[in-house]
């Protein structure tokens, strides 16, 4: 069985790549898309987001990094997956995946949804509190992995303290 893990992933955190391992210990292969979404300035452009994720995600075998512009169907349906893996964080997620699901599955009934929930010490984490915290120079190693963690310290040129790991 093969899933699509769909998102812009500007950046990576760690609440993501705890759902991709998640994900990755359910299925055979799981597909990490990146969109590119020509309505939005991303902060890391594509190529830069796709070597964040391959580099954190390098220890799961069955995990491929791929990137997509339009429908999250037809990535899929290019990939040949069946499954949809999407994460909820609070009840304000669920109303929004939720409508996102019913739409896929409108396009293409053959398509499910699937929703893990994210681990409770990652469920204030997202895109943007990351980059807000980054932005201010707070530390966001508790908050995406290493390799971002770098990317965003260069990005906004504030002091980087590489994890005690």
């Amino acid at each position: 069985m093969k899933a699509l893990y769909p998102g812009s992933f500007d950046p990576l955190t760690l609440g993501h790549l705890d759902l991709i391992e998640r994900g990755a210990s359910l299925v055979d292969e799981l597909v990490v898309a990146v969109l590119q979404n020509p309505g939005k300035s991303p902060t890391f452009p594509l190529e830069q987001r796709l070597h964040q994720i391959r580099v954190s995600t390098a220890h799961l075998s069955n995990v491929t990094v791929t990137s997509f512009d339009g429908l999250t169907v037809e990535c899929a349906r290019r990939h040949r997956a069946r499954l949809i893996l999407r994460g909820l964080r609070a009840m304000s997620d669920f109303e929004y995946e939720l409508q996102i699901a019913h739409t896929n599955r409108s396009l293409d009934p053959d398509f499910e949804t699937i929703f893990l929930s994210t681990a409770a010490h990652y469920s204030f984490l997202s895109s943007s509190v990351v980059k807000e915290v980054a932005r201010f120079g707070g530390s966001v190693d508790h908050m995406v992995p290493p390799v971002v963690a770098e990317d965003l310290g260069r990005f906004f040129n504030s002091a980087f303290h590489p994890p005690s790991r």
